[in-house]
């Protein structure tokens, strides 16, 4: 596995529970602290942060785009990103379980005017030509298609990810169809270390990308729009009017700079990590589909308890996890959770699920 930096041993008020409810719950590394300390400071709504700056203009290279756009949240990328892409009144094409519909509260209606329609969730891949016989034309009285949205990975199908090819596929309907391309690309990292696809290749497929620093790779707080320069300037209106305009955010900027510099190659060590996990309870019958990054989703149809009765077994062991449905259970690996903490949720989950 790979090695973190020597002052990234461990993070700061590390705690004996083993939290694996989501990749969103991991605190500050010592390292990535003292890069907060250390960051220069200035007002973005002005654009004169210059750790703002430094890390629009770094991740806007990493995706072979002009420019970026930084934001509190991932749900406020999205927005942006789908405002940006899908006028009002027009249609959005996602799938039934992607992120921008199913856990952003209605916000593609409620404040871009956008209409949605979904083709059925199969997992972590797509169907391309499914998608292609979704698309409508521009016509008086249709809601014509602007935009297709996919999610890299996704989540609710436990870490898919949807490979190069189908991707690549779907840039070329969309072209012939003359309709954009957004990635949800919260946990894009993942796929990039799961597949060794370059970021850039990713990157070249999409109009818009939104891509998230709080989850894998640890940072407190912040996602980023990618896209062209002129869109990008578009966006920074609308994060205004969003409410997103932060002063001072190099602070969470530098955290980051420093979470891209030294946490994209460890999500290895999740990764495996998660597989252990997969391997461990797979006797059980309870392990839904394949594990490709850092999650494992529990089937428990047929098990001893529910989701929320092994949620609560788990919780009295020490183990936190989520629940997702009746049956459904939901485990993440992340930056906080070690080989240590692997073996004793192994050991709690194992003596839960055997009853």
């Amino acid at each position: 596995m790979a090695d973190a930096p020597a002052t990234d041993a461990a993070p700061a008020g590390a705690s004996t529970t083993v939290d694996l409810r989501s990749d969103t719950v991991t605190r500050p590394t010592p390292g990535m602290r003292q890069a907060i300390v250390d960051a220069e400071l200035g007002d973005d709504v002005y654009g004169e942060d210059p750790s703002v700056n430094a890390l629009e203009a770094e991740v806007a290279a990493l995706f072979g785009h002009e420019a970026a756009l930084f934001t509190p949240t991932g749900s406020m990328a999205n927005q942006i990103a789908l405002q940006l892409v899908t006028p009002r009144a027009s249609e959005l094409l996602c799938d039934a379980d992607a992120h921008v519909v199913t856990y952003e509260v209605g916000a593609a209606a409620a404040l871009g005017g956008i209409s949605t329609r979904t083709w059925p969730a199969t997992g972590g891949d797509l169907d391309p030509e499914l998608v292609a016989a979704m698309i409508r034309p521009r016509a008086p009285y249709v809601v014509g298609t602007e935009a297709i949205a996919v999610e890299q990975t996704h989540n609710r199908a436990g870490g898919g990810v949807i490979p190069l090819a189908t991707l690549e596929r779907l840039r070329r309907i969309a072209d012939e169809a003359e309709v954009a391309l957004h990635c949800d690309g919260a946990r894009i990292w993942n796929a990039h270390v799961a597949d060794g696809v370059p970021l850039a290749s990713y990157g070249r497929l999409f109009e818009t990308l939104s891509v998230c620093l709080s989850k894998g790779l640890g940072a407190p707080a912040g996602s980023l729009v990618v896209g062209s320069a002129e869109r990008i300037a578009a966006g920074r209106l609308i994060r205004k009017r969003l409410g997103g305009g932060m002063r001072q955010a190099g602070l969470l900027a530098a955290a980051g700079r420093y979470a891209i510099a030294h946490h994209v190659p460890r999500l290895a060590d999740d990764h495996a990590r998660a597989a252990r996990l997969a391997d461990a309870l797979a006797p059980f019958g309870v392990v839904s589909g394949s594990v490709r990054t850092n999650m494992v989703v529990l089937d428990l149809t047929g098990a001893p308890h529910d989701a929320p009765a092994l949620a609560a077994a788990a919780s009295d062991g020490g183990v936190l996890v989520s629940v997702l449905g009746a049956r459904l259970v939901r485990l993440v690996t992340h930056l906080d959770v070690d080989d240590a903490a692997i073996d004793r949720a192994i050991e709690v989950l194992v003596s839960v699920l055997k009853g």
